[in-house]
């Protein structure tokens, strides 16, 4: 993909996460109802698209249950604010080995494994117009843990969410990730126009140096969509990488718990910051019915 400058811009706001976040920010939604709100919150910034995970609303845990996926959904849609709503579709690939010396049995606690129809369950419930499809297997942050996605069970779960007219998002955290994309691009499990979240400074994907990050962006073709974010210390300065690589903009707690140093902020505040960062670059924000026409979406 040749660099060049994207004019108009989209911007995602993950709100939530299933990262252990909780603990370190009050501002992190835990609820269905304070996740639809931290949705309507940075659509008022800004935010054309939402993307969404669920948590356990009395522990913030992780969790892939049916009933909070469909309050969470409900309660956006009947927001009085019009919101594209990507739901996360990663969860149920969790496998925690034992230890170095025993990898068996697995460690129960961490490990989630589910099978492709009950991954995409809550995708056939709430018929969001997004979900995300994490495109590889990664040891992902520290110790024993693996984030597992086969091909042949993405293969299924692209089959799946194609076939329910829910446009996948492919996330991609590292080059190898893009090259299988293509390939269920090129198998017909993935129509056009193509969407993909390039994931950059996730341990142990692809470092978000800009020397690595235009090897991802120059390896997505021409016809795709693409955004970009980065966790940690450079979340902040990936909404001006992306634009100017041509892409579009992620940001949100999911990501980023910081609007600046040791100030914990709200999506709202990350989505006004990127706002900012794309206004001042001289591009245009699109809303919402300018992205269901761009990538094709059924509104729900």
């Amino acid at each position: 993909m040749p660099l060049s400058m994207n004019r108009e811009v989209f911007i995602t706001c993950a709100v939530t996460g299933s990262g252990d976040t909780v603990s370190k920010s009050s501002h992190v939604p835990i609820t269905p109802k304070q996740i639809a709100e931290a949705a309507v919150e940075a659509a008022n910034a800004g935010a054309a698209i939402i993307h969404c995970h669920v948590r356990d609303p009395e522990t913030g845990a992780p969790a892939r249950r049916l009933d909070l996926y469909k309050e969470v959904t409900d309660r956006i849609r009947s927001a009085d604010i019009d919101i594209v709503l990507n739901l996360t579709a990663g969860m149920g690939g969790d496998l925690v080995f034992g230890n170095v010396e025993s990898p068996f049995p697995v460690n129960e606690k961490g490990t989630d494994m589910a099978g492709a129809t009950e991954r995409v369950a809550h995708v056939a419930e709430c018929l969001p117009e997004i979900c995300t499809l994490d495109c590889g297997t990664m040891n992902f942050s520290l110790g024993d843990y693996v984030m597992t996605n086969t091909p042949s069970m993405l293969r299924e779960m692209a089959r799946q969410m194609t076939a329910l007219g829910v446009r996948p998002e492919i996330e991609a955290f590292d080059t190898g990730h893009l090259w299988f994309a293509k390939q269920l691009v090129e198998e017909g499990l993935i129509e056009d126009p193509v969407l993909i979240q390039l994931c950059m400074g996730i341990p142990w994907g692809a470092p978000d140096d800009l020397n690595t990050f235009m090897a991802m962006v120059n390896n997505v073709p021409s016809n795709w969509t693409f955004s970009a974010f980065s966790i940690g210390r450079n979340a902040l300065a990936y909404p001006a990488a992306a634009i100017l690589a041509g892409g579009n903009v992620r940001v949100g707690l999911e990501d980023n718990l910081y609007v600046g140093k040791g100030q914990l902020a709200t999506n709202g505040q990350l989505v006004e910051k990127a706002v900012s960062v794309i206004e001042g670059m001289g591009a245009k924000i699109i809303g919402p019915a300018e992205v269901r026409e761009k990538l094709k979406l059924k509104k729900r």
